[in-house]
């Protein structure tokens, strides 16, 4: 006898059905899996059996003969539990055959028969949708999660009995959701996922002085440009990038959907529903490639760059990440797209983040600040600040220095700055002037048009004087140029004009060269 059952297989995003299929022989008992399973899928074979024992189920005790197919596809992760064993079981004669047509089923099984959690299940069911399955049957804490996706029909079961249960119309499809799990005192399915974190916002108002800082901030939020803080500790500088997701408008449906699956696959619940903020990720210095960049031995999972699309990534410390990773970033910061290779796949994941580096003038972070005392030698200063190549400063579009404030401006800032929740006003209104301009491209912000669209397509500002003279002293190299003229739109566009002016392109060009620009006065 033989029944097939439907899964799917991710690869990054990009999700292909599989079909699972049960053959039931003659000959010794035993069990066989086949079509490059990985690792935790080819231990399903044990994990399956003893979850349909316990379910007071029998198990096949012949030749059993389990086919992943597309065969050539590598299959990885423990979600093609619940199609096993409905394969194996329709194979078996428990239940109706039709009952597996145009079902995709996600879910792990534990020794005792319960579902457990699984990543990726929002990608997964989408993918089902897009191939016309008519319903998914996920674990029954995540059905808020599947039912995120129109047009498909999501049943939850928290164990295999209800499973079986639904199959033989034993159960109503909305009995078949019990809770977040059939234990709960027992939270071992617990371990693959984690909610997402609500968002508290954090007020601009908070850090203290910093005055051209905070502006360099609002202009990098409106126009998503990428920024690079420098200066001795404790003047600011995580706090400010702390604040940039405080300042962001909200995601768009397709945004939001798109960063959401990324987490789903990343581990995230989305018990909330989808991810409305953007996201921030603010990975450690002593951070891998893979778990920056993405990647695994066998399943290239998605990095911090990727868990911070539409949003913002910060690199503390930056000097202090390993070269690999720096250099790494360099085609995701202009493309937007990470492409991770393995021996037998290729992944793609959307990487389209705003980045914000942050940096100390030496290892002790005294140099050239006044009243302190430096002691690291000059080779060291220098070596310190070579570790972030010319390539990746080139694709940062604005650097602004810190200074310690003085005396005066600390008990000025002690009254209260402007709030998070005004200048954010502020972006939105930018970003509408972008999107109306960009209408019928494909992008949304200054900082992602390409070169040519901005030169070609897009009126030149007046005053390009100084950035010739810049590029013919080897200040600026040509994509500097188009870093100045996105960031020039961007001032422009928070002053509400239709086309930078020769002030605005001043104002882009000092915060690209990291000098202190008449900021204020442009745009007020």
């Amino acid at each position: 006898m033989m029944a097939s059952a439907w899964s799917v297989a991710l690869v990054g995003l990009d999700g292909q059905v599989v079909e699972v299929e049960a053959d039931i022989g003659g000959g010794l008992p035993r069990t066989v899996l086949v079509g490059l399973p990985d690792a935790a899928l080819y231990e399903a074979r044990d994990r399956c059996k003893a979850a349909v024992s316990n379910s007071a189920v029998r198990w096949p005790v012949s030749l059993l003969t389990i086919n992943l197919s597309p065969a050539t596809l590598p299959k990885t992760g423990s979600h093609y539990d619940l199609a096993i064993v409905a394969a194996v079981l329709g194979a078996a004669e428990e239940f109706k055959l039709a009952e597996l047509a145009d079902t995709v089923l996600l879910g792990e099984l534990g020794l005792d028969g319960r579902v457990r959690a699984v990543r990726g299940i929002l990608p997964a069911t989408l993918t089902a949708a897009q191939h016309g399955f008519r319903r998914v049957i996920v674990p029954s804490r995540q059905a808020v999660e599947a039912r995120l996706v129109d047009g498909i029909e999501v049943l939850g079961v928290g164990s295999l009995r209800q499973l079986l249960a639904l199959l033989r119309h034993e159960l109503s499809p909305g009995a078949a959701e019990p809770g977040p799990d059939v234990d709960e005192n027992n939270t071992a399915g617990d371990r693959g996922t984690r909610p997402a974190a609500p968002f508290r916002p954090l007020d601009l108002a908070d850090v203290a002085g910093q005055a051209e800082a905070k502006w360099a901030l609002e202009v990098a939020a409106a126009g998503r440009h990428h920024i690079f803080f420098h200066g001795p500790p404790g003047v600011g500088k995580t706090m400010l990038a702390e604040r940039l997701p405080g300042l962001l408008p909200n995601l768009g449906v397709a945004e939001a959907l798109e960063v959401s699956a990324i987490h789903s696959l990343a581990g995230v619940e989305l018990t909330g529903g989808l991810l409305q903020r953007p996201p921030y990720a603010d990975p450690h210095h002593s951070a891998s490639l893979p778990a920056v960049i993405g990647g695994g031995p066998r399943m290239a999972k998605p990095g911090a760059i990727s868990r911070a699309h539409r949003g913002v990534l910060f690199m503390d410390e930056a000097p202090e990440f390993s070269a690999g990773v720096l250099e790494a970033m360099r085609t995701p910061l202009e493309s937007g797209v990470v492409f991770l290779t393995r021996s037998q796949m290729q992944t793609r994941y959307p990487a389209r983040f705003q980045l914000v580096l942050a940096a100390n003038p030496c290892p002790c972070g005294k140099f050239g600040t006044p009243g302190a005392d430096c002691r690291c030698p000059p080779m060291a200063i220098r070596r310190y600040g070579q570790r972030l190549s010319d390539p990746i400063r080139d694709r940062i579009d604005i650097s602004q220095t810190f200074r310690p404030p003085r005396r005066t401006r600390v008990r000025a800032a002690l009254v209260g700055g402007e709030s998070s929740a005004n200048v954010a006003v502020r972006v939105a209104q930018a970003r509408e002037r972008q999107a109306r301009r960009l209408a019928g491209t494909e992008w949304r912000c200054n900082g992602e048009i390409s070169g040519p669209y901005l030169r070609r397509h897009l009126p030149l500002p007046d005053g390009l004087d100084a950035v010739d003279d810049a590029l013919d002293r080897g200040l600026l190299s040509p994509r500097g140029v188009d870093k100045v003229l996105r960031v020039a739109w961007t001032v422009a566009d928070l002053a509400g004009n239709d086309r930078p002016s020769a002030d605005h392109v001043a104002v882009a060009l000092a915060m690209r060269r990291g000098e202190p620009s008449p900021s204020r006065r442009v745009v007020s």
